[in-house]
């Protein structure tokens, strides 16, 4: 069986030294997790997601007080959090004593974030909500002082409009002076070289199996150009492995693209800083 633009098994054992099995391998024609539909992949990786990051609670932490350091002085207290995943934002936040509305569009995702709130003593201080970018204006009756969407959710919108779109729901969301976060990967630094093998995590911590990370990239030549993340999980201990694949396609959204039309929807006093492998955009509503 070949994998992805002819990625064998052999290959993948060259790559980990161990031998592989593919249970649940879907070619591109078993499954269409491009586009918009991001709730396939969410919703099958959305028990390993901790293994995405090196040690998730530290991210969270980390995310917690950068967060907390771009709110200082704002007088921001309710924050939307727009794509929370499985709660790597929320959770820090609700913590620290914010008032944290969080919204997904995977019900597994959202269903972790909930199990992972428990576990941080902060499930009752979150209003969990299922929706995506595009609906939020019709299900949200409320303004926001801060809303965020980190963790690269929003160059799942592929197209401007679609990106318009969100932008002018989250500007309508925040209440006048109401701050917006946007963390995205650095695409322009990707475009020039469009790195096809990309490495992800090593987990050996737990002791009866192994989890190791990696990312095959699908470059295409559309207008805009995307990417699809071919994201294959391998696990087991010994002799024995096996992979899966998980795909799912984001934009190439260069920062300048980004900024552009943050301006077009509103957005005043643009500002970018790099943090870790994100750009992370903040911006004001008049």
């Amino acid at each position: 069986m070949m994998l992805s633009k002819g990625i064998s098994p052999t290959m993948l054992k060259h790559l980990t030294g161990k031998t592989l099995t593919m249970p649940q391998y879907q070619t591109d024609d078993d499954a269409d997790l491009t586009g918009n539909d991001t709730n396939p992949f969410y919703d099958a990786v959305a028990d390993d997601y901790s293994y995405f990051y090196r040690d998730w609670q530290a991210t969270m932490e980390r995310e917690g007080a950068a967060l907390r350091r771009a709110f200082r002085d704002q007088g921001i207290k309710t924050v939307l959090d727009a794509s929370c995943g499985v709660g790597t934002q929320s959770i820090p936040l609700a913590r620290l004593d914010f008032e944290v509305t969080a919204v997904d569009p995977s019900p597994r995702m959202l269903q972790k974030a909930r199990e992972n709130a428990a576990t941080f003593g902060v499930a009752e201080d979150i209003t969990f909500i299922t929706g995506d970018f595009l609906s939020l204006p019709r299900i949200m009756a409320v303004k926001f002082d801060a809303l965020i969407s980190k963790g690269n959710a929003l160059p799942h919108l592929l197209t401007d409009d679609q990106i318009k779109t969100a932008l002018k729901g989250f500007y309508d969301l925040l209440r006048p002076g109401g701050m917006l976060v946007i963390g995205i990967r650095d695409f322009d630094s990707m475009l020039e070289d469009r790195p096809r093998f990309v490495p992800r995590q090593v987990h050996t911590e737990d002791p009866a199996r192994d989890v190791i990370l990696f990312d095959l990239w699908e470059w295409h030549d559309s207008d805009p150009v995307t990417v699809t993340f071919n994201t294959f999980i391998v696990s087991g201990k010994g002799d024995h492995y096996s992979a899966r694949r998980y795909p799912v396609t984001y934009r190439a959204l260069r920062r300048e693209e980004l900024e552009a039309l943050l301006g077009e929807a509103g957005f005043t006093q643009i500002k970018v800083e790099r943090d870790v492998w994100e750009l992370v955009f903040t911006a004001k509503r008049d």
